[in-house]
Order: C-alpha cells, then sequence, then structure tokens
C-alpha cells in the first residue's frame, strides 16, 4: 500500500518566517498524507507564548500527527527548568517528548528525543541519544508489521549529513543508527541542519536513508525555507523538498532512492 508524509521541521515560533509558514500550511490542508511528522524546533527559546502559537498551528493542521522535540525546545533563559524538566512545556502543549508512535500495516513510525536540556560540553544544543533510547525503538520496530514503512524520527541526523551547513555531533548517534539498520529501519526523519538531503546511512545494506527537512524560520542556512513531501512508490521512496521562494512553493529538488523488499515481497 502507497505511504505519503509531510515532513516539516524547525519552524521556531518566535522567528517563523510567516509567509512561508502559510503556504506550508495551507499545502498540508490540501494534501492526502497518511502522517505529518514535525522534527522538533518548533520554538526559538521555549517560551510560553512560543509554545502556544505551536499548540495553534497544530491544532490547525489535518491529522494524524506525530513530533518530536528539538533543542530549542527547552527553556532558554529558564536555567532551573531546563536542567530539572527540561521538556514540560513541550510536553503541556505538544505532548510526549520521548517514544510516540504510529503503527498500521503500511507505516510504522517512533520518535526518539534526541535533544537535552543540558550535557556537560560547551555546546549542549548538540544532540544525544542513549542506548536505551536505541534498544526500545529498535525493540518496537521489530515488532511491527512485516508489510509496514518502518520510519524514526528524531530532532539531530544520528550520523554527519556529508555536505551540511552545521553539525549535530550526536552521542551515540552512530550506535543507534547500527542497532535501527539491524532493526529494519526503511528511513530516519531529522531536522535541526535546516537544510533538506538524502543520504543512506553507512551501515547494513545501505538502504536504510537519513532524511532532512528543511526550515520553516527566519533561521536560514544556504536553502529556502520548505518542507519535505514523501512517497513511497512501488519499490521507491521518493523524497521532494518543496522550497518557498518568496512568492509560492516550487519543487526543489526530489530524490528518488530504492526501498528494502517488504517482507511480504520477497520472493
Amino acid at each position: 500500500m502507497p505511504v505519503r508524509l509531510l515532513h516539516m521541521s524547525d519552524i521556531h515560533f518566535g522567528g517563523e518566517d510567516a509567509p512561508a509558514l502559510a503556504a506550508a500550511t495551507a499545502f498540508a490542508r490540501d494534501a492526502r498524507f497518511d502522517l505529518l511528522v514535525v522534527t522538533g524546533d518548533l520554538t526559538q527559546f521555549g517560551h510560553h507564548d512560543e509554545f502556544a502559537a505551536a499548540r495553534r498551528w497544530l491544532a490547525q493542521m489535518p491529522g494524524p500527527q506525530l513530533a518530536t522535540p528539538g533543542n530549542h525546545d527547552t527553556p532558554y533563559l529558564g536555567l532551573a527548568e531546563r536542567v530539572a524538566a527540561p521538556f514540560g512545556r513541550y510536553a503541556r502543549s505538544v505532548g510526549p517528548p520521548d517514544d510516540a508512535g504510529f503503527a498500521g500495516d503500511a507505516l510504522a513510525v517512533q520518535t526518539i528525543n534526541s535533544a537535552r536540556g543540558w550535557q556537560i560540553r560547551l555546546n549542549w544544543s548538540k544532540g544525544q541519544v542513549s542506548q536505551r533510547q536505541a534498544r526500545n525503538a529498535a525493540r518496537r520496530f521489530e515488532a511491527a508489521a512485516p508489510t509496514a514503512l518502518r520510519v524514526l524520527a528524531c530532532h539531530h541526523p544520528l550520523v554527519e549529513a556529508a555536505g551540511g551547513p552545521m553539525t549535530a555531533r550526536v552521542r551515540g548517534g552512530r550506535f543507534a543508527a547500527k542497532r535501527l539498520v539491524a532493526a529494519g529501519v526503511d528511513m530516519v526523519m531529522t531536522g535541526h541542519l535546516h537544510a533538506p538531503f538524502v543520504q543512506p546511512l553507512p551501515f547494513g545494506d545501505g538502504m536504510t536513508y537519513a532524511v532532512g527537512a528543511g526550515t520553516l524560520s527566519l533561521r536560514e542556512r544556504g536553502a529556502p525555507p520548505g518542507f519535505n513531501v514523501i512517497e513511497t512508490l512501488g519499490e521507491e521512496l521518493s523524497v521532494t523538498a518543496m522550497a518557498w521562494d518568496g512568492r509560492a512553493l516550487a519543487v526543489e529538488r526530489t530524490w528518488l532512492v530504492p526501498l528494502r523488499p517488504r517482507a511480504g515481497e520477497r520472493a
């Protein structure tokens, strides 16, 4: 059964690109899709009013929806809260910050929270995935329907994107990527870089793809504001990066990559 996903990320309410976001919202309302996936940084500084704006936006978007937080979704100025309850505001406004899922015969999606309120390193905004998180997600995928497209969603790319505008430096990222590849995951959807990309993870059969979405904020990093439309087309996966050119949405680029055969499709 064909699957169609909308992949949006890094809206950064408080610093959103209002025309680009309005166009993306209108596109989503008119489109047919199985799931909207938002891979973090819904807010700019984790302020209450920014989360209120994110909550209103998600309420007007069609469903079903699945979201995961980013490093900007912790209270930037509330140091005590960032240490003690970094994702409390996110949980109250958006939903569970970790281990959210969507399951069906054709699609199995699982989130893990790669963001942290603080870390013992200079740049706490970089990602981290624990072995427990990776193993729990892998177990859920191993229990998924054999016909399902398996998709992991988190904010930070688990393995550095070649030619990316910045680094993610995810602690535990390579362990998680290897474990997910072994579990038959087809795609790892992320944000953080503010630029779209599709690359195979360098493990296993090379048919688990890292898929990054652009931003819908003013924080551009060499790519226009945009989002992804992801579709299964028979034995292939299509990823189309939609971009806002200041007047309208247009196709920026499309990637077409082979999919790992579903269990029911093997000879």
